[in-house]
């Protein structure tokens, strides 16, 4: 099912399977900001992933000596979530746990995904509630594909992304789904890091200390593009399918596995820790111009 936002600005839809963003498109201009999603290379638009980030070492976890097995970025972007308008321009988005998701996580909670649209920019707001007594283990993440080019304007290479601290970029390689020890650095000129496909060619770029909470998608030929603001998440992916027109911001709370992973959860680099009763809520912002 589709649901939709809208002001003066920006029209925003969504489906309200996995809370998904799937479209923002300039009101007047009919600028679509977002990946067309074409299954070619990659059938999504920007996927919630929830409750792990990336992928499990052989798919599985212990929890108390409970052997358990989860599929890469979990279950939520599948799941059907309730929605509620909260007014013409924000909209809300709710999971809550279940006979299903206990199965594979067993953990009570409640997952709101709340996005409001303000003049030309769309915010973005994860709200994790732990309902019961035990503490609560879980990641979270975004992972929003923005078109480049933007309405068929130029060619992938007339784009590069603008940080707003980082002068280099070190990035760990995935090796098999799983972040390996081995590093790599990219000097930037400007703070610019232009695209073309061979970057995402072995798979994301995954920065562990990532100094910008601002990241612009720009181009060569006009005006047009995204500022990306987030704060509070301390990995950052950068991605997209192999020679497809789009990258993926991803600001997540969390991360795949190391190679070198013991499979126990409570002890998952970047697992957050929430105890009973308590709510935690992380938030980015895309401005689109």
């Amino acid at each position: 099912m589709n649901v939709s936002i809208k002001n003066e600005h920006l029209v925003i839809d969504f489906s309200t399977k996995g809370a998904e963003l799937q479209s923002i498109k300039g009101t007047d201009s009919n600028i679509n900001y977002m990946w067309r999603g074409d299954s070619a290379f990659w059938g999504k638009f920007s996927p919630i992933l929830f409750p792990i980030v990336g992928a499990l070492k052989e798919n599985i976890y212990y929890y108390k000596d409970k052997k358990f097995s989860m599929s890469r970025h979990g279950f939520a972007r599948d799941l059907a979530f309730e929605h509620h308008y909260l007014s013409d321009t924000e909209i809300m988005f709710k999971l809550v746990h279940n006979k299903e998701t206990l199965g594979i996580y067993p953990f009570e909670f409640e997952l709101i995904i709340r996005y409001e649209l303000k003049g030309a920019s769309l915010s973005c707001t994860y709200e994790v509630h732990n309902p019961a007594t035990e503490v609560l283990l879980f990641s979270i993440g975004g992972h929003p594909a923005f078109a480049a080019p933007l309405h068929n304007e130029g060619i992938y290479t007339d784009y590069y992304l603008q940080f707003n601290a980082d002068e280099e970029l070190t990035y760990n390689h995935i090796i098999d789904n799983l972040i390996s020890d081995q590093t790599a650095t990219i000097s930037l000129t400007n703070k610019e890091l232009p695209l073309n496909h061979e970057l995402f060619y072995n798979d994301a770029l995954v920065f562990k200390k990532l100094k910008s909470n601002n990241i612009r998608l720009l181009n060569k030929k006009n005006y047009n593009g995204i500022e990306f603001s987030f704060d509070g998440f301390p990995y950052f992916g950068i991605w997209a399918a192999k020679d497809a027109d789009f990258v993926c911001l991803e600001p997540w709370c969390g991360i795949a596995d190391g190679i070198h992973h013991n499979q126990q959860f409570s002890a998952k680099e970047g697992v957050v820790h929430l105890d009973g009763g308590s709510t935690w809520k992380r938030s980015w912002k895309v401005c689109c111009f």
